[in-house]
């Protein structure tokens, strides 16, 4: 059986959203993204106590994957802050300052944690492959990956139906 991919019907037409729904919309976008966020740093943790973690990492690899913890780390509060925000600097309105510093709270969370799956995949590529080269060949694609998926992708939508 094959599918195809068509492009959607209509015209592309945009509706105007209010404040209030814009900021549950970005609201609804943190609460997506964020328990994904905390599995990794879950995972994170629970390496480093594990039996082979010394045995199996260099030193370097070792602060490598600490570094990859604190951009985790990192990424959820970005992610989490505009709750934060809206709820003790706006809890009974909504303002354009809000929504634009909510959106790029959440896309800043995104930088730091394309880069910890970079280097813990890096870590794990280097590991299993015994081949630190091919380890950052993998580590960069995939960061680059997610730089076109979540930063080229959208930008180059915006411009063509901005």
């Amino acid at each position: 059986m094959r599918m195809a991919l068509t492009k959607p019907a209509g015209t592309g037409k945009k509706e105007e959203i209010s404040l209030d729904s814009a900021a549950a919309h970005v609201l609804e976008e943190c609460r997506m993204v964020l328990p994904g966020i905390q599995a990794l740093f879950g995972f994170q943790l629970i390496a480093v106590f594990n039996q082979g973690f010394d045995e199996k990492l260099s030193h370097a690899e070792q602060v490598l994957h600490l570094v990859a913890i604190v951009l985790t780390t990192l990424s959820m509060a970005l992610v989490m802050t505009p709750a934060a925000l809206h709820r003790q600097a706006e809890p009974k309105e909504v303002s354009e300052r809000f929504l634009w510093m909510a959106s790029n709270m959440v896309l800043a969370g995104m930088f730091p944690l394309a880069l910890a799956v970079g280097l813990d995949a890096y870590i794990v590529a280097s590991v299993v492959l015994k081949n630190d080269a091919l380890a950052v060949v993998l580590a960069i694609a995939l960061v680059a990956v997610f730089a076109f998926l979540w930063l080229v992708l959208p930008r180059r939508e915006h411009r063509r139906h901005g």
